[in-house]
């Protein structure tokens, strides 16, 4: 038998398994377009759908009580976007409390998981535990919780005059305290992220630490050049998530000031006023053009922090 015949054997034979393959992966390509089929008809229908009508509502007059009819007012609710003070005022809530609530969000929760995981502490588990429960209790049922110890004579007061400071704050009724007093309540919902940060230092390798003991490294070394630079992706993670949460922040100042922005403004939330002018003034337009605003300062201050990432978060898969 000469060569020809044979390399045209292996040529057949290659092509029909390359065919085979080939039908296979076209079965498993649609097998695989089946199963992710659901949540395709779900970002259609409730995200990229809603996300393009509402972009479209900023040009069209759309409000429920409007009596003139439907029609096409190009820029005019970006012009009254730009000229209404209660929007930026609002935003400028936002901003102050995401300056104060921001590092509490993300610093406590990985510090609370360094605690509970160190090996000099008794009883992590139920640590855990009690950190996490309060987390699965509704957020309104937690947050009227907190306005009982948070007025004049609740528990939080009581416990400040007890060591001895004799006026302590109006925590819901002074503007100068109800942000701190906000932050407070927020503190009920930390559970998760310490859980976050607990996966993440379970997964540093144990032999970094070893090599830095061996470098005669003590617990403050350790922790500044091995714990954050490991656990800096999910630091990074986690202020992401809180920066998206924080812009749109409003459920808190709904459920205990009914959303008057009580006392005197300071709880008037950018997504409050969001919420407001869609649900209660049924003005569906401006709302649209205020979720923008919302969307567009998210994607900003977001593509923001990932351009800051790279000089500070570390990923094991680098080189």
């Amino acid at each position: 038998m000469t060569a020809a015949p044979i390399r045209r054997r292996a040529t057949i034979s290659r092509i029909s398994r390359m065919s085979r393959m080939s039908r296979m992966s076209r079965r498993e390509a649609r097998h695989g377009f089946l199963f992710i089929l659901p949540w395709i008809i779900g970002f259609l229908a409730f995200t990229a759908i809603p996300m393009v009508a509402t972009f479209v509502f900023t040009f069209l007059n759309i409000s429920l009580s409007e009596s003139e009819p439907l029609r096409f007012i190009g820029l005019e609710n970006y012009r009254r976007l730009f000229g209404d003070k209660q929007a930026w005022a609002s935003l400028l809530v936002t901003a102050r409390f995401a300056l104060l609530w921001l590092p509490v969000v993300v610093v406590l929760p990985f510090l609370l998981a360094v605690a509970v995981n160190s090996r000099n502490v008794r009883g992590g588990g139920l640590l855990r535990v009690l950190l996490f429960m309060p987390y699965v209790v509704p957020f309104v049922a937690g947050a009227l919780i907190w306005q009982n110890m948070l007025v004049e004579d609740g528990w939080i007061n009581s416990a400040l005059r007890w060591v001895g400071v004799a006026r302590p704050p109006s925590w819901l009724n002074d503007p100068t305290w109800v942000i701190p007093g906000l932050v407070l309540i927020g503190l009920w919902g930390l559970g998760s992220g310490i859980i976050i940060n607990l996966a993440g230092l379970r997964a540093i390798p144990t032999h970094l630490y070893d090599a830095a003991r061996l470098d005669g490294a003590g617990w403050w070394r350790q922790l500044r050049h091995v714990t954050i630079p490991m656990m800096s992706p999910v630091l990074f993670y986690t202020m992401i998530l809180a920066v998206v949460d924080v812009m749109q922040y409003f459920l808190v100042p709904l459920v205990l000031f009914d959303g008057s922005g009580d006392p005197g403004g300071a709880t008037r939330f950018f997504n409050l006023y969001l919420y407001q002018t869609f649900f209660t003034f049924q003005e569906m337009s401006y709302g649209s053009t205020l979720a923008w605003l919302l969307f567009v300062i998210t994607l900003i201050v977001t593509l923001l922090l990932f351009r800051l990432s790279r000089h500070w978060v570390h990923y094991t898969s680098e080189r």
